[in-house]
């Protein structure tokens, strides 16, 4: 009996306390909803030393009245995209290679999650490709001759897309 309680009282005082008083920050900000009209972003950030609210403002922006050159004209790109549409030949070869195109990406992220669900098997992939990077920078990008050979590799796989060798 001395035993049982000896054990049970050793057991309460294993059990570790977790404390009452739970942790408060003050100083996180309060992020109100996005508004493009104003100049600067401010937000109201509680003080630790004051009683009230105080805005502070933590970007500043400012529009600029000069456009750039880069800005892409919406109505341009769909007549472009009409007039390209209305020169195809073969609209049907068109759709089937795009749908075939999205079905083939669908499938790839098919295989490569059931890769990645295999617990050893993305490691061992990772060390083929990194094989295989470092082998290739070896073979072809180290000497200059070799960079030659690559880009002369390049050029005949372009011409042979393109058609003109």
């Amino acid at each position: 009996m001395a035993m049982t309680v000896a054990a049970s009282s050793s057991v309460a005082v294993m059990i570790p306390r977790v404390p009452a008083v739970s942790a408060r920050c003050s100083a996180v900000p309060y992020l109100p909803p996005r508004s493009f009209g104003r100049s600067s972003f401010t937000v109201p950030v509680k003080l630790l030393s004051g009683n009230g609210f105080q805005k502070v403002e933590l970007m500043k922006t400012r529009a600029s009245s000069e456009e750039t050159s880069t800005s892409i004209d919406t109505d341009e790109l769909i007549t472009d995209l009409k007039e390209k549409w209305d020169g195809l030949e073969n609209k049907s070869t068109v759709l089937i290679y795009g749908g075939g195109a999205i079905v083939a990406v669908w499938l790839s992220s098919i295989v490569v999650g059931a890769i990645n669900s295999v617990p050893l098997l993305p490691k061992v992939m990772e060390l083929v490709g990194l094989g295989y990077t470092g082998w290739f920078v070896y073979r072809y990008l180290l000497f200059k001759s070799s960079r030659k050979e690559l880009a002369e590799d390049i050029d005949s796989l372009k011409k042979k897309i393109a058609g003109t060798e």
